[in-house]
């Protein structure tokens, strides 16, 4: 049997230097269009004067969301947080006196990388702001893209470290924190339960090896030590090599980080005594999410999982139902919502809807002065000549010189019978 710990505890000391952790409560217009590896360079501040302005008066809106690829099932939440902000700022009289417009086009993931091309279609229409992607590796494939043509991005949903030193020129944000969170996170979550050997199966990619890294090193710093880790190409036909390779170290738990190829890998693992019910496993942002029609009842029963996001209030799920009543998850959505309003708020400061003039604002109006929590409220304080920092729906959002957020909450979820999406066990703050 595996060891288990009881269903709701507080954080504990063991994540020195970087993290300060807290436990907290658990439980438009629109048009349909139709992509170069990057590395890593020296971090580029956030400006934060407001260039002169050469916006056009209408703030575009571009979606580079998941219609299609491994993280669909992230889409509807997070185009449905982008619709939701979007009627919300122009019911409210919208930005600069015009409504605000929305394009839209599919990132996708995996292979072929439709999303540098899709990207291009959007810059076609001209937008101001790129609200996308989910995923890091894709990110990656247009940020340059993207930056270059003098566009704001803002991702929902990239956790990799890599962007916290990408030299972005200024112009990317995210309202997702950074993976040293969630890593320090999921480390306090695994010694915390007892387990001292563990293995990871981890992605291939920007997302996976960062994530697995993170895990790795806080794990190892509270005194744990990881006996095994094996990356896997996402596009392989199956995973029995690495997942041998795990149960051939015997560890006591596993870390799976991956997106929707735990369809496949969660059976390999079950076949080699390793699964489940054998071991206590924990999933990441990347596959906590509703697997009852995938896998027979009672299969995910125990396995833990962590991924970013404040608790969802009830008022906000239901204006998120209103915009999309088939939403079973919302993964996602708020920090969709947020980035949206975020971007407003900016060009509102800047009095400019240009992409240079939008990020040179969004630090200002997330961070350091009077607290605001809704779009009308917000814009009569920047109206009045007052310093706003907007505190949305996933958490306070407070950017930081790199356009991450400096503080944020991570979710602890466990799985029961139905495999349907996890309740929450608690959520914890930290500070990176």
């Amino acid at each position: 049997m595996r060891l288990r710990s009881q269903s709701t505890r507080a954080a504990t000391a063991v994540l020195a230097g970087a993290m300060l952790l807290a436990a907290c409560g658990s439980d438009s217009t629109t048009t349909e269009p139709s992509g170069s590896d990057t590395t890593a360079a020296e971090e580029t501040p956030t400006e934060s004067k407001a260039p002169a302005g050469n916006g056009d008066g209408t703030l575009t809106v571009g979606t580079l969301l998941p219609q299609t690829g491994s993280l669909a099932f992230l889409g509807p939440p997070e185009f449905a947080g982008v619709d939701l902000a979007v009627d919300e700022i122009n019911a409210a009289g919208g930005v600069l006196g015009k409504d605000v417009v929305q394009v839209k086009a599919d990132s996708g993931d995996g292979t072929p990388n439709i999303a540098p091309r899709e990207a291009t279609t959007l810059l076609d229409q001209d937008p101001d702001l790129i609200l996308g992607t989910a995923s890091s590796s894709v990110s990656l494939s247009v940020i340059d893209k993207i930056t270059g043509a003098g566009v704001v991005q803002i991702s929902p949903a990239n956790t990799s470290t890599v962007f916290d030193t990408y030299d972005d020129k200024g112009l990317y944000f995210r309202t997702a924190p950074s993976d040293v969170l969630q890593g320090a996170v999921m480390a306090n979550l695994i010694t915390e339960d007892g387990f001292s050997n563990i293995a990871i199966m981890a992605r291939q990619d920007s997302y996976g090896e960062a994530l697995a890294e993170q895990i790795d090193q806080r794990f190892t710093d509270a005194g744990g030590n990881v006996v095994a880790t094996e990356l896997y190409d996402a596009e392989a036909s199956n995973f029995g090599a690495e997942v041998q390779a795990i149960a051939a170290e015997k560890p006591d738990a596993i870390v799976l980080i991956a997106f929707d190829e735990t369809a496949k890998i969660i059976p390999e693992m079950i076949s080699n005594g390793i699964g489940p019910e054998d071991q206590q496993i924990y999933f990441t942002d990347g596959n906590t999410a509703d697997w009852s029609d995938v896998f027979d009842k009672g299969t995910l029963e125990g396995v833990r999982a962590t991924y970013p996001g404040a608790e969802l209030t009830d008022d906000f799920r239901k204006r998120m139902l209103e915009v999309n009543p088939k939403l079973k998850e919302f993964t996602y959505g708020p920090e969709s919502y947020d980035a949206i309003l975020l971007a407003a708020l900016a060009a509102t400061a800047a009095e400019d809807d240009s992409g240079e003039s939008i990020a040179s604002k969004l630090q200002e109006v997330s961070s350091g002065g009077t607290v605001c929590t809704e779009f009308q409220e917000c814009v009569g304080m920047i109206e009045a000549g007052e310093d706003i920092d907007y505190n949305g729906v996933s958490g306070p959002v407070d950017f930081n010189d790199t356009g991450s957020p400096e503080a944020a909450t991570i979710g602890i979820f466990e799985y029961k019978a139905d495999n349907a999406f996890p309740p929450a066990v608690e959520y914890v703050e930290g500070q990176v």
